[in-house]
């Protein structure tokens, strides 16, 4: 994917009122294609497994995007898996050890609360790994994947991205609010300050790790019903493509009254 994120162009605006009901919508649907990659519907078997990856700026959404996505899921069905800085434990081994006990096996769910990624966004930007580095978990981020593919795993890639006006003015928000204060570290300042770094790291990542076994969506932040409905239905939509590359038939959810 060859985009500069520097020049995404104008944000995307939508009213709640507009867009609640297609949430609601896509949400009933991706329940309806999360019970097929089950295997949970009648003279269904198990399908492939179903691994979303969220990265982006902080405050970009990802946590409500998130929270719509898992909503109409039954929480048997699906984990979520916040990813923070590694532990000792985990720095002494390879990078990519660490969420492997995560990854779901043939017909289960896993979202990543950021991910892997964080090797070529972080670390780079922070200058904890050099160029060379950088270049060899690019490759290696691609292998994994693509061997995610051959399990078979539908892989969803989405990077939220947010302006620095609209991040700033959430920031403040947090700032203000003492229910939100929690959400506002010195790190989330630190990466700030650095945001055309993060930029940088951001554009060649899409780049070099947009392949056909994983594929990126970048997804205009700054109005968060946009942004939640549209990862909704991208969701879906690759979900769908997913099942055709398996041989599946992808489910039409009109009719089907046990969903409603």
């Amino acid at each position: 994917m060859q985009i500069d994120l520097r020049n995404v162009g104008e944000m995307p605006r939508a009213t709640t009122k507009e867009v609640s009901p297609l949430i609601a919508a896509a949400q009933k649907h991706l329940t309806h294609l999360r019970l097929v990659t089950a295997g949970l519907l009648p003279d269904t078997t198990p399908g492939p497994a179903v691994v979303v990856v969220f990265e982006g700026f902080d405050a970009s959404g990802k946590g409500g995007a998130i929270r719509r996505v898992a909503a109409g899921l039954d929480p048997r069905h699906v984990s979520v898996v916040p990813v923070g800085p590694p532990n000792a434990t985990e720095l002494a081994h390879h990078f990519l050890w660490r969420f492997q006990p995560s990854l779901p096996g043939i017909g289960g769910m896993t979202i990543f609360d950021r991910s892997w990624y964080g090797r070529v966004l972080v670390e780079r930007v922070d200058g904890l790994i050099d160029r060379a580095t950088v270049v060899r978990s690019f490759n290696e981020i691609n292998d994994f994947e693509r061997s995610l593919a051959g399990l078979p795993t539908i892989v969803v890639k989405f990077w939220m991205h947010v302006s620095s006006d609209e991040q700033l003015r959430r920031f403040e928000e947090r700032r203000e609010s003492p229910l939100k204060r929690w959400k506002l570290t010195d790190a989330d300042w630190h990466n700030r300050s650095q945001r055309e770094a993060y930029i940088d790291a951001a554009n060649e990542m899409l780049a070099v790790t947009d392949t056909p076994d994983a594929e990126w969506n970048v997804v205009l932040g700054d109005d968060k019903d946009y942004a939640r409905l549209f990862v909704l239905t991208t969701l879906n939509q690759r979900i769908e493509e997913g099942l055709v590359r398996y041989g599946i038939t992808p489910p039409t959810s009109e009719g089907r009254d046990y969903l409603a």
